[in-house]
């Protein structure tokens, strides 16, 4: 088994851009039966973290996976042309080297909201993508150039549309859900009914590697989420189980509610527009195509994965 396990990484190379992100250092960490190199990005665009390597980062590699790129900016404060410069830009430049090199696998981390901004039903990859946002637009664009490159040989390519992704240690709403819980804070939103997809990045990273190791997964489009859509009462009411807290919801008006959000977009309060949004909003993502694909059940499920999330926000706080 040793020995097995040693031929397996001197045969099996990998690059990872994006490798110091939440994402990248997960699967870092996830793959470490594979030999990784990674790569962040900088000011410039990319730089290697080992300087000793040659910048030809293709060739002799198993496979490429593109997770650098400029993230949403909830406070709106970037500038238009960062979006088009590293979403797209970047991604098209490295995947004409891929083209060019003897790598066999290309995967791209775009996003949902390549497709849509709101999911009207439960999204699928048959949805025509309309998105509204420069940064979809940015990610979106990077998809049409990767798609329009037909019958590659001895070439697998993969766009991947994650939903939120959530796990230990990472930022995001989930954080604001588990402050509500924790100081005894009644969740003030349940009013509001809706269902919404994640994906836990140990899901996520599973996914990238079957699509590494098993070659017999045809490339394309695939959403990712978990299996189970969860409401954010669903969300209030796991966390008060890791926490064991009593489950305190309220039922505010939700012209109130809305006022409070329009306050938060001009001071900086804990809840704004957006962010309520996000919280309140449906967006449900199918992922039956990726599992059909894989013939393989993902390792966890929405909720185990939800409590991984937030028992490492518990332990970071002690």
């Amino acid at each position: 088994m040793e020995t097995e396990r040693i031929f397996k990484k001197e045969i099996m190379k990998i690059t990872i851009t994006g490798v110091t992100g939440f994402v990248g250092q997960n699967l870092a960490k996830y793959l470490s039966d594979i030999d990784v190199l990674g790569i962040s990005r900088d000011a410039k665009g990319i730089n290697i973290t080992y300087p000793e390597l040659s910048l030809n980062i293709f060739n002799k590699q198993k496979a490429f996976i593109h997770l650098a790129g400029k993230s949403h900016d909830l406070k709106k404060t970037s500038d238009d042309k960062e979006y088009f410069e590293v979403n797209t830009e970047l991604t098209k430049r490295l995947f004409d080297q891929f083209l060019e090199s003897d790598c066999e696998t290309f995967i791209y981390m775009s996003s949902v909201k390549a497709v849509a901004d709101q999911a009207d039903g439960i999204l699928t990859e048959n949805v025509k993508p309309n998105p509204l946002t420069v940064y979809g637009k940015s990610k979106l664009a990077a998809e049409e150039y990767i798609l329009s490159r037909k019958n590659l040989k001895n070439k697998r390519v993969f766009v991947l549309r994650p939903c939120m992704i959530h796990g230990p240690n990472n930022k995001g709403n989930l954080n604001l859900l588990y402050s509500f819980v924790s100081k005894g804070i009644p969740y003030p939103f349940g009013k509001y009914s809706n269902r919404r997809s994640f994906v836990s990045v140990e899901n996520l990273c599973f996914i990238i590697k079957e699509l590494i190791v098993n070659s017999k997964i045809e490339s394309g489009i695939y959403n990712i989420a978990d299996d189970i859509s969860l409401s954010t009462i669903d969300l209030v009411k796991v966390i008060s189980e890791v926490l064991c807290k009593p489950t305190r919801i309220l039922k505010l008006p939700k012209l109130f509610v809305r006022f409070i959000a329009k306050v938060g977009d001009l001071f900086p309060i804990s809840i704004n527009s957006e962010r309520l949004l996000k919280l309140t909003e449906n967006y449900e993502v199918s992922n039956l195509k990726i599992k059909k694909a894989m013939q393989k059940q993902l390792p966890l499920t929405s909720s185990e994965g939800i409590k991984k999330t937030i028992s490492s926000f518990l332990h970071n706080n002690k």
